[in-house]
């Protein structure tokens, strides 16, 4: 078999330790793991792909001889050094938000819309968490009934401001409960503007002037491009809540068919990376706590919704830094190798 050169950017934070784990638990052929940071990362050393690899500062030659590069480093340093990879040859696999909506690069979901990866120019784009996870509900309905609209509640985790933000829930649980274990020195900068432990934070990313933040407007510009839909319908309240990983979103859709309970189940255990979770009068229905760290979404409480015409509600979760990232971005590099179109040039 093959085996593939892979740099991955921002290597030392919370979903690039995420990316260098599943690539060695999911065996992705892997013949050099080449690790890019910040500058001040530089130097340090971590086990990556059966190797003791030694951290490198991120610089536009960083890409020369690789195949592959997963960035998760945030938009500016997407923005930064992507174009140097593609340049040397090497394909960005890009976890930010700095080409999801440029016409020219795919936004994938590998059991979506794996096929418009055929026509890469060297830039792929993973979607926003919460739209990732939600569209692993939503996407096999689609395909059942024929989305016309949705409204979703978010109640995203902590990891979706990485390692800042399980470090501001951890300060803060400590600081009530634990005085005596915390440190003499200030904690690290929250990065959310409100204290989060016992708390919800409506807020996530920065407000525009029609009250909606950039996040919420996320959810529908992504799904309209990843399922083809220019035209759908879609609001969307984003909120942080006090939990570590897997996001949770409160989904209710309208269909352009009639819909019933029992096609919609089926819909959603025929499709991968989907579980119908879905018993509740047993206590069973997805919990983050039970899909932290899970690569399937569970999809459970489908029932008909009461307001909309041909409408499901639903509630869907899964693992932020896993479908919401790194398992994402790591199942588009093994499409990739699949179908033999990671060159481009």
């Amino acid at each position: 078999m093959k085996k593939y050169r892979i740099g991955i950017v921002g290597a030392t934070g919370a979903v690039g330790q995420e990316i260098i784990s599943l690539l060695e638990k999911r065996e992705f052929p892997v013949a050099e793991a080449r690790l890019l940071a910040s500058p001040k990362s530089a130097g340090r050393q971590i086990q990556a792909c059966g190797n003791l690899e030694t951290v490198q500062e991120t610089t536009a030659d960083s890409f020369k001889d690789l195949d592959l590069a997963i960035f998760s480093a945030g938009s500016k340093q997407s923005q930064q050094f992507a174009e140097a990879s593609r340049r040397h040859g090497c394909v960005v696999i890009d976890n930010s938000s700095a080409f999801r909506m440029d016409p020219t690069v795919p936004l994938i979901v590998p059991e979506i819309n794996p096929d418009i990866l055929e026509d890469h120019q060297g830039i792929i784009a993973n979607p926003n968490c919460s739209t990732a996870v939600a569209l692993m509900g939503l996407y096999p309905l689609h395909k059942r009934f024929g989305l016309q609209r949705f409204m979703a509640s978010t109640y995203q985790a902590v990891s979706g401001a990485g390692e800042a933000g399980f470090q501001a829930l951890e300060n803060e649980l400590k600081a009530q409960f634990a005085p005596a274990e915390v440190p003499s020195s200030p904690p690290a900068e929250s990065p959310f503007p409100h204290p989060i432990a016992h708390n919800l934070i409506p807020h996530i990313d920065d407000f525009r002037e029609d009250g909606y933040t950039k996040e919420e407007l996320k959810m529908k510009n992504e799904s309209r491009k990843i399922m083809g839909i220019p035209g759908l319908q879609v609001s969307c309240t984003c909120v942080r809540v006090p939990v570590n990983r897997a996001h949770s979103i409160s989904l209710n859709a309208e269909f352009s068919q009639p819909v019933n309970v029992p096609d919609a189940k089926a819909a959603i255990e025929e499709f991968e990376g989907a579980e119908l979770w879905d018993l509740p009068n047993a206590n069973r229905y997805p919990t983050p706590l039970h899909y932290a760290g899970k690569e399937e979404c569970g999809v459970g409480r489908l029932r008909i919704d009461q307001v909309f015409k041909n409408g499901l509600a639903l509630w869907v979760v899964g693992d932020q830094l896993w479908k919401g990232a790194a398992l994402n971005a790591i199942q588009i590099a093994e499409t990739l190798v699949e179908r033999k179109c990671l060159k481009w040039m």
